[in-house]
């Protein structure tokens, strides 16, 4: 049975109850109620990823990921697509630098075989040896198709210049050595270190019944057993600032400069959302209007923010022509020391803010979005936040809180830049 449940209620536009339970073994369940649709969304999530992986091994949670839908005991790889798709539903997986997450997305009458199949995958994988081969050359093929693509591939290698040899300096699908290297007993050393009841939870939004829920994941994954490992700390990436200009095969220059800053619990958190959102978010965001409309020396370029458990990075991207890569980046500089030295607007501050909690509400009419948001909640607050919390927290943030962790972030001497420039 459950050990502890609690319940809120969210009042912003859309009815909705917020409730959680913690089964004896220690999964979380968390649900959100949607009286008003017919489909639910359900994940479970493992709080591992790509920063948890010993050097020589990158890659292998991305890697066990796509294993786990190659077969597990009950049902071969057919059948678990099958029996998710013969309903009308979708099943995926995603592994990102902290977590990995399978879920599907289901009428709210199937939400019983919904949390069967994605416990399935993570229960008894079967890891079969010729699966593995072949699956090593899809990802290898995916590997290639990332490295085809410049505009995504610089993240990684932005990544590495901050970060290596910290994993979190490694891209989450690995690279060609690593992922050759593994075998069939790392997928179940891994499984079995980190796919544990105190590292998942089981989230579900839209037309949800809790206890319903609450009773498949006692059903399916209430018999797990706690892990008799302790999880690893996480130790902190050294603070670098390094420029690397690399030839590719490619047309334009693209740039890619990040700096480290603080995590996802900091209270500075809702200002920098509101700062990059200013910065590079948007068509009307100030790098666009100046680097693309004014000067027309980009067709893309926005500033993004990456928050994990006790580290962050900010950063900005640009393709342009190689020979205009400096005028680029003094355009750039130019907005971070408007931003440091001059107070916002109040017009553009409210603008911004009414644009990020737009965003905010209208990504929530999407099952999954809501399914994504509780979960990954739960892994890095272990509380629920409600939206309005959330839309408070945004009004509360001042223009001068704004300018001062401009002051801190946009600091071009601590960024490290990566440009790729054409080879031929």
């Amino acid at each position: 049975m459950t050990v502890r449940q609690g319940a809120h209620q969210d009042t912003t536009s859309v009815e909705t109850h917020f409730r959680k339970s913690i089964l004896e073994n220690g999964i979380r369940v968390v649900s959100e109620y949607i009286p008003t649709v017919r489909s639910v969304s359900v994940g479970l999530w493992i709080d591992v990823g790509s920063r948890n992986e010993n050097i020589g091994k990158n890659g292998i949670s991305h890697f066990l990921e796509h294993m786990v839908f190659k077969g597990t005991r009950r049902r071969n790889m057919r059948q678990i697509a099958q029996s998710i798709e013969s309903i009308g539903g979708y099943i995926n997986a995603f592994t990102t630098k902290e977590h990995t997450c399978f879920f599907a997305r289901v009428l709210d009458e199937h939400l019983d075989k919904a949390v069967d199949v994605i416990t399935d995958l993570v229960k008894e994988p079967t890891f079969n040896p010729k699966e593995i081969t072949k699956e090593k050359n899809v990802v290898l093929e995916e590997l290639k198709q990332i490295e085809d693509d410049p505009d995504d591939v610089i993240h990684d290698y932005l990544d590495k210049v901050m970060y290596h040899p910290h994993p979190l300096g490694e891209p989450i699908i690995g690279n060609s050595e690593s992922i050759q290297t593994i075998d069939r007993n790392d997928l179940f050393d891994h499984l079995n270190h980190n796919y544990t009841p105190d590292r998942m939870v089981l989230a579900a939004a839209g037309n949800v019944d809790h206890d319903e829920l609450v009773a498949s994941a006692e059903k399916y994954i209430g018999s797990l057993k706690r892990s008799p490992y302790e999880n690893g700390k996480f130790r902190l990436p050294r603070k670098r600032s390094r420029y690397v200009e690399i030839k590719k095969p490619v047309q334009q220059a693209y740039v890619c400069m990040g700096i480290k800053t603080f995590g996802v619990h900091s209270k500075n958190r809702y200002p920098l959302l509101i700062l990059n959102a200013l910065l590079g978010e948007g068509m009307s965001s100030r790098l666009n209007q100046v680097i693309r409309e004014k000067h027309g020396l980009a067709y893309t370029t926005f500033s993004f923010v990456n928050l994990l458990k006790d580290t962050g990075m900010f950063g900005i991207y640009v393709g342009t022509d190689t020979e205009k890569v400096n005028k680029a980046m003094k355009l750039i500089n130019n907005e971070f020391e408007k931003l440091q030295n001059k107070p916002i607007p109040r017009a553009e501050m409210n603008r911004t803010v009414s644009q990020i909690k737009g965003n905010l509400m209208l990504g929530l009419e999407n099952m999954s979005s809501r399914m994504m948001r509780i979960g990954a909640g739960e892994l890095y607050f272990k509380r629920y936040t409600s939206l309005d919390t959330m839309l408070q927290k945004i009004d509360e943030v001042s223009t001068d809180d704004i300018q001062r962790v401009a002051q801190e972030v946009l600091n071009t001497n601590k960024f490290s830049t990566v440009v790729f420039k054409p080879s031929m």
